[in-house]
């Protein structure tokens, strides 16, 4: 049994939004792999990724809250199609006179998938021939086809941009492509929906929906913590002292900021609105980290200099206060 996204979070059910943001920005900064170095840092941070995706957004939050662990088991419209007399539709619950909350009883269909490894959803027909012959299943009516779900795997700009991109997945018949297009600004965790590409039905029902369940792979230059982007400003000896207005890279492109006077290694400058784009909301933020980087090799002159201010500098670093 999946472990509960709230428990990943350590927050309570009836947590505000802002609460599930901040608990998630705690626990990332906390277990990132490029902070912590524990072997499981890596897996701990993927699930908490996963449980703020999901406890994020609001419509996924309800089916979650409704269905626990088999909430991506049911289709996003199930309660319309309830309403018209559908049913839920592969890849979630198939009852006997009840619905997701009643006492009848359920089928869920699994479909597994791996690196090369795809499963398919079962139908009625499958599961039932054997009780009520091959004819049973037809005897309900058309029978809809599972959902399946799957991942894709994008580099941070990829997710920044978005746009149209091709997949290859195997299947009964053979491999077949896709041309997905990817919205712009997806996060780790987020679903992509390809309608009907799913799991084939029976007896003339439709085919199920594919959801391609996005993993960004990791960066050298963008550290992602939810829509948040963040990146290593490297600055002179100088610049840090005095001051000045240097580029920073974003996915987006070349940005500029200021690094105040006397600042020091470590220091955090922020430029709201230049993380990850949001279609639903506010854009993320970018955090500029100010490294402070000196010449590997000095110029005579360059030695002079600095000769110079250690001999008039009465500034000690490691003195208290």
């Amino acid at each position: 049994m999946a472990r509960d996204y709230y428990d990943v979070l350590g927050v309570g059910r009836g947590a505000s939004s802002d609460e599930v943001q901040a608990a998630f920005r705690k626990l990332a900064r906390r277990h990132h792999p490029d902070v912590n170095k524990d072997p499981e840092s890596e897996e701990r941070f993927r699930e908490i990724n996963e449980a703020y995706s999901v406890l994020s957004d609001p419509a996924t939050r309800r089916r979650y809250d409704r269905f626990g662990e088999y909430f991506r088991d049911v289709p996003e419209d199930y309660d319309e199609r309830v309403a018209a007399g559908a049913g839920a539709r592969g890849g979630g619950y198939a009852r006997s006179g009840a619905g997701p909350g009643g006492d009848g009883h359920r089928v869920r269909f699994v479909s597994d998938f791996g690196d090369g490894d795809e499963g398919y959803g079962a139908d009625f027909e499958d599961l039932f021939g054997g009780l009520f012959g091959r004819g049973g299943a037809r005897a309900r009516g058309p029978v809809p086809g599972a959902d399946q779900e799957a991942e894709i795997r994008l580099g941070v700009e990829e997710a920044y941009h978005g746009g149209k991109r091709g997949i290859t997945r195997s299947g009964p018949d053979g491999p077949r492509t896709y041309e997905v297009t990817v919205p712009r600004g997806v996060v780790d965790g987020q679903r992509i929906r390809l309608a009907g590409e799913g799991g084939r039905g029976s007896g003339g029902g439709s085919s199920g929906d594919l959801y391609l369940r996005v993993r960004i792979t990791p960066d050298s230059r963008f550290r992602l913590e939810g829509r948040d982007i963040h990146v290593v400003l490297p600055v002179t000896p100088w610049e840090a002292a005095l001051g000045a207005t240097v580029p920073v890279p974003t996915p987006g492109g070349t940005a500029k900021v200021t690094v105040p006077g006397g600042s020091s290694g470590g220091r955090r400058l922020r430029l709201r609105g230049e993380g990850m784009p949001n279609p639903r909301g506010g854009n993320g933020d970018l955090y500029a980290e100010v490294r402070i980087m000196v010449p590997p090799k000095l110029s005579d002159r360059e030695r002079e200099l600095f000769e110079q201010l250690a001999a008039d500098s009465a500034f000690d670093p490691r003195k208290p206060g």
